[in-house]
This record gives structure tokens, sequence and C-alpha cells, in this order.
């Protein structure tokens, strides 16, 4: 099933004894357009801390109740290490999770499982990781850079569509303001040549005279389908 993120924040994270809180938004690699993690605010019955959790520990996703299901535990939760999410997580930051939460390590993030395929295989950090990883970015940053053509540019990211079967990015929704009255519209990740993250801009491998023939995205129409 296909969300937009918009849609999904604020959902309420239900462990299997409790609530865990609600999420707040989405850390996604820049290379895949996978969700690595989610971020969720847990209130005042952990003195307002944010966790993170892998969209693998989820079991269900209830759009009508509005909550995510996990096969956590709020102990789980409350004895979880502590990764700052104010600045960029790392890669490094996180490894201590999969130990705890007995997450599998896959390439660069963690997968739900037992530690079997992690005890041969620990994970890489890159020497980049010092400063932060910089192939893991939250769908909030994102929020409102400039899309650029061969030939200019024509809106602004405002959303984007995720599918929770694979937990990939499928889509970014464009207010294209001026451009084109304002309509929004769905660019493919595929269409992506690069994020410029020093200069606010997404960097896509089409025309402007293309983006006309993109498919329009109506939230209030949007079946989720």
């Amino acid at each position: 099933m296909q969300h937009n993120i918009k849609s999904l924040i604020g959902f309420r994270m239900e462990a299997a004894d409790g609530d865990i809180g609600r999420v707040e938004e989405f850390y996604f690699e820049e290379t895949s357009w996978l969700i690595r993690y989610l971020i969720i605010e847990t209130g005042n019955w952990l003195l307002n801390r944010k966790v993170l959790i892998v969209p693998q520990a989820i079991k269900q996703c209830d759009a009508k109740a509005e909550v995510f299901r996990t096969n956590l535990t709020t102990e789980q939760i409350r004895t979880s290490p502590d990764v700052g999410t104010d600045q960029l997580v790392s890669r490094q930051q996180t490894v201590p999770l999969y130990g705890h939460y007995d997450w599998e390590w896959y390439g660069s993030g963690f997968y739900a499982g037992g530690l079997e395929a992690v005890m041969d295989n620990d994970p890489v950090i890159d020497a980049q990781d010092e400063k932060g990883d910089l192939h893991l970015r939250s769908t909030e940053e994102i929020k409102g850079y400039q899309i650029h053509t061969a030939d200019g540019d024509f809106g602004h990211v405002s959303d984007f569509i995720l599918d929770d079967t694979t937990w990939q990015i499928i889509y970014l929704v464009v207010d294209t303001h001026k451009w084109f009255g304002g309509t929004k519209l769905l660019i493919k990740t595929s269409a992506i040549n690069e994020i410029q993250w020093g200069n606010a801009k997404v960097m896509v491998n089409i025309i402007t005279e293309t983006i006309k023939d993109c498919p329009v995205f109506d939230e209030s129409e949007f079946n989720h389908s």
C-alpha cells in the first residue's frame, strides 16, 4: 500500500504492551530512497525522548486507526541506547541498537531478526561517519528543496509517497506554485540524479516540458492504494 508521508506523521507507535509514542519524521538513505528509521517522540512516559525504530519492527500499519503496531515492548524502548536525533544520525551512532533489539545488520540499515548473520559480518563504519553519515537524511530536512531540471527550476518538494511493502520512497510530491498554477505533481525518485544538500536542490534528469506529463497529486483524493 502507498502512503504520503505527511499523512503518517503523528501516527501512534504501539508496542506489545502499550503505546511507545508518535511518529515525528522518517530517515531515509539517499542512494536507495529506503526508509531506514522512524523517529518516535515518546512523550511524558519517557521524558519526551526520541527513539529510532526500524521499519522491520513494524507488524502492521493501520491507517484507519492511525497506528503502527510493532513487535517491541515498552521495556525495550525504555532501556534502549540513546541516539541523538538533533543532528545528522550516523551509522556509528546506531550500532548499539542492533544488539539491544536483536536486530540483524544488513548493508547500511538494521533489519528485524537474530544476530547470527551479524556475528560474522560486523558493520563497516565509514570515516565519513565521524561527522555524520551524509547518506542518511530526514524527510523533514528535504521538504522545501527546489526541483531543478536541465532547463531551470519549477517547484519544491512538499511531500513523499511511500510504499509500505518495501519501505521505499517512490515519488516526491512537488508543489509547482507559479510554474503550473500550484498543481502538485509526482516525480519518480528514479528520475533524480543528485540531491545538492548545500544548495537545497534536487536535480532531476527530465526537462520542464516533460514535467507537465507527470501524475497530479491531490491529497484529498489519494486513496493509499
